[in-house]
C-alpha cells in the first residue's frame, strides 16, 4: 500500500514544488494517510484546501482503500 501512495503523491509533487512547497509520507496505516506538508506549503493558509480537494482526493481516485490523508 506504501508503494502505490508514494506513486500517487509523485504525480502531485511537482505542483506543490513549482509553487516552493513540498510533502513528506510520515504513515500509511489502516486506511489513513499522514503527511507532513513542507516548504512554502507549511505556513500556507490554503494548505487545508490543498490537502483535502487536491491531495486526498487524488489519493482517493487512485487508491480506493483510502479512507482519509491527515497533516502532521
Amino acid at each position: 500500500m506504501r508503494k502505490k501512495v508514494e506513486a500517487a503523491l509523485n504525480k502531485i509533487r511537482p505542483a506543490l514544488v513549482a509553487d516552493g512547497g513540498d510533502l513528506e509520507l510520515v504513515d500509511v496505516n489502516d486506511g489513513t494517510v499522514k503527511i507532513k506538508l513542507t516548504g512554502a506549503c507549511a505556513s500556507c493558509p490554503m494548505s487545508t484546501m490543498t490537502l483535502k480537494m487536491g491531495i486526498e482526493r487524488t489519493l482517493k481516485q487512485d487508491i480506493p482503500e483510502i479512507k482519509e490523508v491527515v497533516s502532521v
